[in-house]
């Protein structure tokens, strides 16, 4: 959508700048993962930070020789930390940006610290495996995902993150979930595609809609004549687009997947009319194409 929205030249021209520029903003989305966990090491470093400061106090406190590691022991926190491979990943990519950008992690610190999901976590006593897993996913849901400090860090570091981060904040959750200690170092290594076929359908759906454009919208035009004409040039008509290309040039997907999908996203991205006024284009064209008895599904596609 991103790509198509930007694309201001013909069907005629060259596409591969505009396939790059698709590829680079999805692996993106690997390096706000990974950005993410190196966040999490940086954590767990400020949290055995603070413990050793405490105890090298001089007038240092039972409590300070003695100090409550359940948050820097964390299980899930050690794996991440103790990651070769991660590690090896976020410094290869250069996505430790912590260190120089410290005060983010301080900021992150304070507000679990202060959280009352921290305080319930610390003031009981050893824990076991489901609790620092519960821990973590409540602190990374309820306190990291949603801070907008750290939300507006990432907007000015890479202007796609903002719309990658809820897909990157759900998988990093469902990581914390899942953990197990037997779990292996690539465990936190996630595929950026599930197979091949992931990555040849998004350049797919690219390019075919750019070498139809002309053809999608006179369709789509002959279906909106009660309908604002910048509306067409704006969003809606770029997911108009999509969505027609996918039932004509994709037969394996189902008609409703592809609706119910745009519509989702015009909600997302568009005005608060856009899926009202998608979904009645669409319907009409699907009514359309099955009374003709054209661009038929196959397989699952029919469903």
């Amino acid at each position: 959508m991103q790509s198509l929205f930007a694309f201001k030249g013909t069907e005629s021209d060259d596409f591969s700048k505009d396939e790059k520029f698709l590829f680079q903003s999805i692996d993106k989305m690997s390096d706000l993962y990974f950005a993410m966990m190196a966040l999490m090491i940086e954590l767990q470093k400020k949290a055995n930070s603070k413990l050793e400061l405490s105890q090298k106090k001089l007038l240092a406190t039972e409590e300070d020789i003695n100090p409550n590691r359940k948050f820097a022991d964390n299980a899930v926190l050690e794996f991440i930390s103790n990651n070769t491979m991660l590690k090896e990943v976020i410094e290869k990519r250069k996505l430790n940006f912590w260190d120089l950008d410290f005060e983010y992690v301080d900021i992150i610190y304070k507000a679990i610290l202060e959280s009352d999901i921290y305080k319930d976590y610390m003031s009981k006593g050893a824990s076991d495996l489901k609790e620092d897993k519960d821990f973590m996913v409540d602190i990374y849901s309820e306190i990291i995902a949603p801070n907008e400090k750290l939300f507006d860090y990432f907007e000015d570091k890479q202007i796609t993150w903002v719309d990658d981060l809820p897909v990157v904040n759900t998988a990093i959750v469902k990581t914390f979930t899942k953990f197990k200690l037997t779990k292996p170092e690539t465990y936190l290594i996630p595929e950026l595609y599930k197979d091949e076929d992931d990555r040849v359908f998004a350049k797919d759906l690219l390019i075919k809609t750019l070498l139809n454009t002309s053809k999608f919208s006179e369709e789509i035009a002959a279906k909106t004549t009660n309908w604002d004409a910048d509306r067409l040039a704006s969003l809606d008509g770029v997911l108009l687009q999509m969505a027609l290309c996918e039932f004509q040039k994709f037969a394996s997907i189902p008609v409703k997947v592809t609706i119910n999908e745009y519509l989702e996203i015009a909600k997302e991205y568009s005005t608060p009319k856009s899926s009202l006024f998608i979904n009645g284009i669409l319907d009409k064209i699907v009514k359309e194409y099955k009374q003709n008895n054209i661009h038929n599904k196959i397989g699952r596609g029919l469903m």
